[in-house]
C-alpha cells in the first residue's frame, strides 16, 4: 500500500486557530464535503481557494501548505 502524500495543512491550522470544517464551509459558502475533502488530503483547493482561506484564516497563504524543505 502506497503512502499518502499530505499537501496541505488545514486541518492542523484549523485546530490551531480554534476553527471548524463548518465554520470554514460557511465562511467561504463551500461545500461541506469540499472542505472536509481538504482538510483529509483527498482533493487540494485551488490557489485561489488557499488564499481565500488565508485571508479568512489570517495567516499567511505559506502556513496552509506543507514544506518542501526540511
Amino acid at each position: 500500500m502506497t503512502e499518502r502524500k499530505i499537501f496541505n495543512r488545514l486541518k492542523s491550522v484549523l485546530a490551531e486557530k480554534g476553527k471548524t470544517n463548518l465554520w470554514l464551509t460557511e465562511t467561504l459558502d463551500k461545500n461541506k464535503t469540499t472542505v472536509s475533502k481538504w482538510c483529509t488530503n483527498d482533493v487540494q483547493p485551488s490557489l485561489e481557494t488557499l488564499f481565500d482561506i488565508a485571508e479568512a484564516l489570517n495567516v499567511d497563504v505559506r502556513e496552509l501548505i506543507v514544506s518542501t524543505k526540511r
